[in-house]
């Protein structure tokens, strides 16, 4: 039988480290070159990962830890374990290491291949978002729910891309003409960085559509359920319902998506 999981303590600690990475933001220099690059990321990912592993096995010592974030093929589907911990150390990281916001801590828990437990927590405006399965979406201990505006006009859409673009041969491409087709469509365009704190401020209301060309499943999974918790539609480029594996991604309200599904269709 599956554990129970506390949500308050885990927020505790998803908390907990944000708030350290936030106290010394911006004392580390720039990196300057890929060795400073290298080893700061590094630093970054060790040291959160290690505080969010040794807290929360004193709980859950028998939930595993899965990190294949830059392992594409892995993310083609779910773990066959019953249940795992992803945590997106940073996700942003290259934010934070240029001493700019936008940069989240991120920790899932999967169950039977589906998220069970999503949180992302943006330390710099002190914003917790999460969500359990059929529980609804909060920020910080308000619900959320998505925007319902009808007019493109005066939608705002965002956008990203997965790490190491460009090694996908054909990519940069199909996200160039995606984002051209979103401009001609929507008031304004945007890419805000962390593409789980975007889809997570679809769920907010705030942001209307996220759309993403390309495999990006870790970086995608916490926001899909804040998203789809607050009542959000999830599809994937061709219209259908997304699945673990799909290698594109968009969230907004139904409506909105349905027109840009056959929006992008009339125009290929």
């Amino acid at each position: 039988m599956k554990q129970a999981i506390n949500v308050p303590i885990i927020l505790d600690i998803v908390k907990t480290i944000g708030d350290e990475f936030a106290m010394d933001f911006k004392k580390e220099r720039i990196p300057a070159g890929s060795a400073q690059f290298r080893l700061l990321f590094n630093t970054i990912e060790q040291k959160c990962l290690s505080y969010m592993k040794d807290n929360i096995y004193k709980y859950y010592p028998g939930i595993p830890w899965v990190n294949d974030e830059l392992n594409f093929e892995k993310q083609k589907k779910a773990n066959d374990l019953t249940e795992y911990w992803i945590c997106d150390t940073m996700d942003g990281a290259v934010q934070y290491m240029q001493h700019l916001p936008g940069w989240t801590i991120n920790l899932v828990l999967i169950r039977n291949g589906q998220p069970g437990l999503a949180i992302i927590y943006d330390p710099i405006h002190k914003e917790m978002f999460w969500a359990e399965k059929d529980q609804g979406a909060f920020l910080n201990n308000v619900q959320l729910a998505i925007a319902q505006k009808t007019e493109p006009k005066y939608m705002l859409a965002s956008f990203n891309h997965p790490p190491l673009q460009n090694s996908i041969d054909g990519l940069n491409e199909k996200t160039g003409a995606l984002v051209v087709k979103l401009l001609n469509e929507y008031g304004a365009v945007r890419n805000y960085g962390p593409c789980g704190l975007q889809i997570a401020n679809v769920g907010a209301g705030r942001i209307d559509l996220f759309c993403q060309e390309g495999l990006d499943t870790y970086n995608w999974i916490a926001g899909i359920l804040i998203a789809k918790e607050a009542g959000a539609t999830i599809l994937n480029m061709k219209g259908d319902d997304w699945q673990w594996g799909d290698d594109s991604l968009l969230v907004g309200n139904s409506p909105v998506l349905l027109k840009l599904v056959n929006t992008l269709r009339e125009q290929d």
